[in-house]
C-alpha cells in the first residue's frame, strides 16, 4: 500500500534562510501523524510543500502516490486541509459558505457539512465576519471534513477552540484513522497530541530530529536521576547512549536511549552512588529533550575545538 505522504531529502530555502533541511520521512495510511516543533521550525512550510503550494529547492514529496510538484491541484482537491489561519468569505453566512463550497464536491457534502456544523455548535445564520477565532476554526474544520477525505491535513486546527471542544475534536481523529483514513496534524498542544498520535515527528530549525511511532519513542527513553556521595561523580561503568545530561550539586540527571538492564544494575552497585530514580518521560519531556540536545550540539559544532559527544562513558 502506497504511503499517504512521503518526503525524500526535501530542502526548501527562502533566500539565505533554510526552512527545510534534507527532510525525509513517510506517513503510512490509516494513522494519526503529528508534527511537533516551535514556531518557525518548518512545520507550515512542510505542509505547503506537500500541498504543492511551495516548490522544494531539492527533493521530492508525494501524497497518496501523487507528485506534489506536478499534481498539486489534484492533491488539494482530494484531501481536507485546515490552515492555521483559515481564509473564509467574511460577507457570507456559515450556511452560505457551506452551500458555496458544496458546488466543488459530490452530492452529500452539504448534508455532512450541516451535521458537522451542528456538532461544533456553529450558528448557520451568522456571518463569518461576526464569528470569533474559535468559531471560524470550527467552520473551517466542518468544510475540510464534509467530503470525507482519505487524508486530513491540519495545521494548528484547534487554535482558538475551548478545552472541551478541542479535546473532543482531537479524539475524533482517532475515529478517522480507525476508518482507514490518515490525519497529518501540526499542533502546539503536546499533551493532547500524546493522547491521539500514532507517530510523532519532531522538527527544529528545519531539521527532522526524530520520527517514530509514539509507543516506540516512549519505550526507548528513560530519565535517570543519579544521586552520589562525596564531591565527585561516580566512576565510569560502561557505555550509555546519553541523549542529554545535567548536573546539579550531587545529582546527575540523564536521558538515555535503549538502556540495557545490566547498565543500571552496575551503577546501583557502585559505592559512590546513593540512589538512582528512573522516570519514563512523557511526550512533552521528550520534545524538550530533543530540542535542547539539538541546540547544544549546534553550539558545540560552532566551536572549532569541540566535537559533539553522542556516546558518553558514565
Amino acid at each position: 500500500m502506497v504511503d499517504a505522504i512521503h518526503f525524500e531529502n526535501v530542502t526548501k530555502r527562502f533566500g539565505r534562510q533554510t526552512a527545510l533541511d534534507q527532510v525525509s520521512f513517510s506517513v503510512p495510511q490509516g494513522i494519526v501523524f503529528a508534527v511537533l516543533g516551535e514556531n518557525g521550525a518548518g512545520k507550515t512550510t512542510a505542509i505547503r510543500t506537500l500541498l504543492g503550494l511551495e516548490r522544494p529547492t531539492s527533493g521530492q514529496v508525494t501524497v497518496m502516490g501523487l507528485d506534489s510538484q506536478q499534481q498539486g491541484a489534484e492533491i488539494r482537491r482530494s484531501i481536507g486541509y485546515v490552515p492555521e489561519q483559515p481564509a473564509l468569505y467574511d460577507w457570507m453566512t456559515v450556511d452560505q459558505v457551506g452551500w458555496f463550497t458544496a458546488g466543488f464536491y459530490p452530492d452529500g457534502f452539504l448534508t455532512a457539512y450541516y451535521a458537522l456544523a451542528s456538532q461544533f455548535e456553529v450558528p448557520l445564520k451568522k456571518k463569518i465576519k461576526t464569528l470569533s477565532k474559535g468559531m471560524r476554526a470550527k467552520v473551517s474544520l466542518s468544510l475540510a471534513m464534509a467530503h470525507n477525505p482519505d487524508l486530513l491535513i491540519l495545521d494548528e486546527p484547534t487554535s482558538g477552540l475551548d478545552t472541551i471542544v478541542r479535546r473532543s475534536f482531537l479524539e475524533s481523529m482517532i475515529e478517522v484513522a480507525a476508518e482507514g483514513r490518515t490525519v497529518f496534524l501540526s499542533s502546539h498542544q503536546i499533551p493532547e497530541v500524546e493522547r491521539v498520535a500514532d507517530m510523532v515527528a519532531i522538527v527544529h530549525e528545519g531539521r527532522l530530529l526524530v520520527c517514530e511511532s509514539l509507543q516506540k519513542l516512549k519505550s526507548r527513553l528513560e530519565q535517570w536521576t543519579i544521586s552520589f556521595r562525596g564531591n565527585a561523580p561516580p566512576l565510569p561503568q560502561g557505555d550509555l547512549n546519553i541523549l542529554q545530561q545535567r548536573r546539579a550539586g550531587r545529582q546527575l540527571k540523564i536521558t538515555v536511549t535503549d538502556p540495557a538492564p545490566e547498565q543500571i544494575w552496575q551503577l546501583r552497585e557502585h559505592p559512590d552512588i546513593a540512589s538512582i530514580e528512573v522516570h519514563i518521560p512523557n511526550l512533552e519531556e521528550i520534545f524538550i529533550t530533543y530540542l535542547e540536545r539539538n541546540s547544544e550540539s549546534a553550539a558545540a559544532q560552532s566551536k572549532p575545538s569541540s566535537q559533539p559527544n553522542r556516546r558518553v562513558n558514565l
